[in-house]
């Protein structure tokens, strides 16, 4: 007899395992987007070093803002040190990125000002230090810019460049191996010899999700329902890979031999197999020599659903990153009532709109755990807990958001 486990216990399983810290690489900039930073980057200046204009317009005193006219003495291109110095009476042209001219403490923008010769006539106020950018505005020597374990994005990069630093140091991604299991399923191009037989997607849905994730992947395509072939095919993935991921094999079927080569022929330690979700339940993780082995089962929306709530935690943990599933609260638009004593993720639709976000389930289709369609648009899972009450219309309900997987 087969003992089941909650969504949250199987969870806190797979964060306890222990995992080595991966290796660091050096990458260029640009080429290290969405990659983890494998150290904390500290400034090592201020950013601007000295006082620097904001805009094009005319260095001044701030107790020169209510004389009538200025003399305007000098300018100060970007890139330049003019050597001129203000003093009372007295301004310099000025352009946004200059060096503020010394003795200048404010700047006042072209348009407040009427330019007649060499003078310009105030003719609309500003404050004083107006349009100059301080010391370390942007950051400061010493302070921590960037910590580790953030993925590298656009903003990381601009903050990288502006630090002169090029290479960049980062962990090395984790790879994935992923493979479906069945007599019964054809990969792409195969030709149908039956009517039994049916178009295999799982493991080209995982490894899409795999590679939006980071992760690097070994596409080990369609193994038959064989105890030779599939214990082959695990021995080869944990090989070469990180985590090996089937999909098929794990229920309670004659031909489920996954589950069988996994616990006998590689004598793995089996975490779990079976747990109260829908869908997913006879999905079951292991461990073999530091690896992850995930059998999930063969339905299309099944094996997506436990791919992201399963697969895609742990590829963020092997990168050494915070990241999360992207939960979220949403208004629901109908009842929804508890079904059964199970973690419940639902496909429905959602939208951001009146400042939250609202799901709702039109054209959504029911049936089994093999509508992977429902997830097509702009799809999110509404999570009902295993104790949950049920849902009313208008509640604020639990979502997963699909199309904010990273």
């Amino acid at each position: 007899m087969r003992n089941f486990i909650s969504y949250k216990q199987s969870l806190e399983i797979l964060e306890k395992i222990d995992i080595k810290t991966p290796p660091v690489q050096k990458m260029f900039l640009t080429q290290a987007l969405g990659y983890v930073i494998a150290e904390d980057i500290v400034a090592n200046h201020n950013s601007p070093e000295f006082p620097t204009s904001g805009m094009d317009g005319y260095a001044l005193k701030a107790e020169d803002l209510n004389k009538k006219t200025l003399k305007v003495i000098d300018k100060n291109p970007a890139g330049s040190v003019v050597e001129s110095i203000v003093t009372q009476g007295v301004c310099i042209k000025t352009f946004t990125g200059s060096l503020m001219p010394k003795g200048s403490d404010t700047l006042i923008p072209i348009e407040n000002v009427e330019v007649n010769g060499d003078e310009i006539k105030i003719i609309k106020e500003v404050t004083a230090g107006f349009a100059v950018r301080d010391v370390a505005e942007n950051y400061k020597k010493g302070e921590v810019l960037i910590k580790k374990g953030t993925v590298i994005g656009f903003a990381e990069v601009g903050v990288l460049a502006s630090l002169n630093i090029a290479q960049v140091p980062v962990f090395v991604n984790p790879t994935v191996a992923i493979a479906s299991t069945g007599s019964e399923i054809l990969d792409l191009g195969q030709m149908q010899t039956n009517d039994s037989q049916i178009r295999s997607s799982n493991h080209l849905t995982i490894e899409a999700l795999c590679k939006k994730a980071g992760a690097n992947t070994i596409q080990m395509g369609i193994v038959k329902d064989d105890i030779n072939s599939i214990t082959q095919l695990l021995k080869t993935g944990l090989d070469k890979a990180d985590i090996v991921i089937t999909t098929g094999g794990v229920s309670v079927g004659d031909y489920d031999f996954v589950q069988d080569v996994i616990k006998d022929k590689l004598n793995a330690q089996v975490l779990f197999h079976g747990v109260t979700i829908k869908p997913g339940m006879h999905l079951l993780a292991a461990i073999k020599d530091g690896k992850l082995i995930i059998a999930l089962p063969g339905f299309a929306y099944s094996s997506t659903v436990c791919a992201i709530l399963y697969v895609l935690p742990f590829i963020y943990k092997l990168k050494q990153t915070k990241q999360s599933l992207p939960i979220v609260k949403a208004k629901i638009n109908q009842d929804f009532p508890r079904r059964m004593p199970k973690t419940v993720f639902t496909a429905c639709n959602v939208e951001y709109k009146d400042g939250i976000y609202q799901i709702n389930f039109d054209g959504k289709k029911k049936g089994t755990s093999a509508i992977l369609t429902n997830m097509l648009e702009n799809p999110a899972l509404l999570i009902q807990e295993d104790d949950s009450k049920d849902i009313k219309a208008g509640d604020m309900v639990d979502i997963l958001l699909l199309n904010q997987l990273k």
